[in-house]
């Protein structure tokens, strides 16, 4: 794990928070150069889609001219949702770092499936709890603001 990458992750998260958005950032990188990066704009844009981890993809596609994103690295603040986790996986990312792991365990051993999943695809590396305080903290913050509306 690279810790600039991750840090630009959490700057991205940030974005996400004074937006009002769930504090989750993502970048994406490729031969260790950030290629694409995104923040949770669900509620601004009205879309179920805007996940961090799909804005990355997305951006990283259209940089590289392909959907398939060999040799690509994510880093992202939380574990990303089966949604996320099924893009990452047919997009072929190759390394997943992941700063917390989701307080569901369900989440948890969906992602694991699909990461390792079937011949048809390569699995994805995925390391997760890489800065669990720090993701906490941030999360914990931004909950905290939402009730206090």
């Amino acid at each position: 794990m690279n810790l600039e990458f991750m840090n630009l992750a959490f700057f991205y998260a940030e974005k996400a928070f004074l937006n009002n958005e769930v504090p989750i950032g993502a970048v994406i990188v490729k031969d260790g150069e950030v290629i694409s990066y995104g923040y949770n704009n669900k509620e601004h844009k009205n879309t179920v889609l805007g996940h961090a981890e799909l804005i990355a993809i997305k951006s990283a596609e259209k940089k590289l001219n392909n959907w398939r994103l060999d040799g690509c690295d994510l880093y992202v603040t939380l574990d990303p949702c089966p949604m996320c986790a099924s893009a990452i996986k047919q997009s072929r990312i190759a390394n997943v770092y992941s700063a917390l792991s989701n307080s569901d365990s369900n989440n948890s051993e969906i992602i694991n499936k699909i990461f390792l999943g079937d011949n048809t695809n390569p699995s994805v590396n995925f390391l997760s709890d890489l800065q669990s305080e720090r993701a906490k903290k941030k999360l914990n913050s931004f909950f905290e603001k939402q009730r206090k509306k």
